[in-house]
C-alpha cells in the first residue's frame, strides 16, 4: 500500500496535529455527511457518524486511504457533542467539576476499494478538578472551547480543570494516536522510524 495518499477526513486541527506527529504525508478533506445524535449511546453515535465521515470522504478520493473520526463526551449518562453556544458550554463546565466523565472516539479506517471501514471505538475516562465558577469562566475567557466536544480541550489548558485521566490523551483530544499509528503500519503506510 505504500505511495496510497492518506486523506483525513476531518477539519480539527487537533485531529491534524496528532496525525502530522506521526511524521505523515496526508490531504485535509472535509466531508458533507449527516451526523446523528443518540443521548444514550456514545458509542453507537461516534461510530456511526465516523462510518459516514468515512464513506463520504471515499467518494471525494476514491484512491486514498481515509482517516475519519468523531467525538462525544458522556456524562452521567448523556452524549455531549459540542454547546450550543457559551452559556450551554458554562453550564457544562460547572457540572463537571468534582465529577468523572468518558471521551468516547469512533475512528473510522477505510482502504481503497474496500466498501465499508474498519471501525475502532476508543474511550478516555476523566476525572474533573473540584473547582468553581471562577475557573470555569477563566478557562472559557482562554480557551473559547465553543468548537470541542464536551466544551473543552484537554491539550489547551485541560490542567486548570483535569485533575487524573484513564486511557489515551490523544482520545481524549480526538484521534487515538495509536490506533491510527497500528493501522498505517499494518497497512505499509507508515515510515519505520515513525513516532512511536
Amino acid at each position: 500500500m505504500r505511495g496510497t495518499p492518506i486523506v483525513l477526513a476531518s477539519g480539527s486541527p487537533r485531529r491534524r496535529a496528532i496525525l502530522q506527529a506521526l511524521g505523515v504525508a496526508f490531504e485535509v478533506v472535509v466531508p458533507r455527511s449527516i451526523e446523528i445524535a443518540r443521548p444514550e449511546e456514545p458509542v453507537a453515535t461516534v461510530g456511526v457518524n465516523a462510518r459516514h465521515k468515512a464513506l463520504a470522504a471515499q467518494a471525494l478520493r476514491p484512491h486514498a486511504a481515509i482517516i475519519a473520526a468523531d467525538t462525544v463526551v458522556c456524562f452521567q449518562g448523556r452524549v455531549l457533542g459540542k454547546p450550543r453556544d457559551e452559556e450551554e458550554a458554562r453550564a457544562w463546565l460547572l457540572s463537571y467539576a468534582g465529577r468523572a466523565q468518558t471521551v468516547f472516539t469512533g475512528v473510522a479506517l477505510l482502504l481503497p476499494g474496500a466498501e465499508e471501514p474498519s471501525l475502532r471505538i476508543e474511550a478516555t475516562g476523566l476525572l474533573f478538578r473540584d473547582y468553581g465558577p471562577d475557573v470555569a469562566e477563566a478557562y472559557l475567557r482562554r480557551v473559547r472551547p465553543l468548537d470541542r466536544a464536551g466544551a473543552y480541550d484537554v491539550n489547551a489548558h485541560g490542567e486548570m480543570l483535569i485533575a487524573g485521566r484513564v486511557g489515551s490523551h490523544t482520545n481524549a483530544m480526538g484521534l487515538p494516536r495509536g490506533l491510527v499509528r497500528d493501522w498505517l503500519a499494518a497497512h505499509g503506510l507508515l515510515r519505520r522510524d515513525a513516532t512511536p
